[in-house]
């Protein structure tokens, strides 16, 4: 696998204490959230945790890659929506992995179109090129 080279035009930078049972902030203060353990991990459920911020982050990025490909293929995306289900499970391996599936609504475009879009924005985002090769990301066009 070839390591992706990049020209870095922005770094985000956030802080973790107490691992998947603490607290995560970023250095502008702009989000500062608590995590635990969902209950289907045998957490309390009671702040956000890792998989959930990694679904938010992956939406809103795919949804900037899609974007910038509608800006270009001259293609009406307003009312477009996607969602990201980020699982967590264990790998043969015996550590854990992540599966993502991303649901992707483009209400004023047909099918055909709607699916060349989102196969063009997976090129373009960020969060897929970082995850290629690495995890299971399904494209599904709704």
């Amino acid at each position: 696998m070839t390591i992706q080279s990049v020209d870095v035009l922005y770094t985000a930078v956030a802080t973790a204490e107490n691992g998947r049972d603490g607290r995560v902030a970023t250095d502008d203060g702009k989000l500062d959230v608590v995590v635990n353990p969902p209950k289907e991990l045998g957490g309390n459920g009671a702040g956000t945790n890792p998989e959930q911020l990694f679904a938010a982050g992956y939406s809103a990025c795919f949804q900037g890659a899609l974007g910038v490909v509608a800006r270009q293929e001259k293609a009406d995306i307003s009312g477009s929506r996607v969602t990201a289900k980020v699982g967590l499970g264990k790998t043969p391996a015996g550590g854990f992995g992540l599966k993502v599936e991303l649901a992707v609504s483009i209400p004023n475009v047909d099918a055909a179109t709607a699916q060349s879009l989102v196969e063009k924005a997976h090129q373009v985002c960020p969060y897929s090129n970082a995850t290629r090769g690495n995890i299971d990301v399904a494209l599904t066009v709704v």
